[in-house]
């Protein structure tokens, strides 16, 4: 193999490695999202005490204010997850184009 095809070669490894990082990134966002969204309905199917997690004690919290941050939360999520769609997307066009030339 000549030194131009294992740069090739490297350079559509490192785009794999990328795409595999964003992939991950985008599932966590995308369970976290989940969870978030879960919380959201539970939270409007109760009617007793709502509660939070602060480091290792859970603390009453007001059901609106609860609301209001999990609804701020589950914004920067979906743009989160939308951008990394965007990067996903431009490293698959790139690795394609790699694998094209190889």
């Amino acid at each position: 193999m000549n030194k131009e095809t294992e740069k090739k070669i490297q350079q559509l490894q490192l785009l794999e490695q990328n795409l595999q990082n964003i992939i991950m990134q985008k599932q966590s966002f995308q369970m976290q999202l989940m969870e978030n969204e879960n919380a959201l309905s539970e939270l409007d199917k109760t009617k007793k005490d709502v509660y939070k997690i602060v480091g290792t004690i859970m603390i009453n919290a007001n059901k609106e204010d609860l609301k209001k941050e999990l609804k701020e939360q589950k914004e920067i999520l979906d743009v989160r997850i939308r951008s990394l769609e965007k990067q996903e997307k431009i490293f698959r066009k790139k690795l394609k184009n790699c694998k094209k030339r190889l």
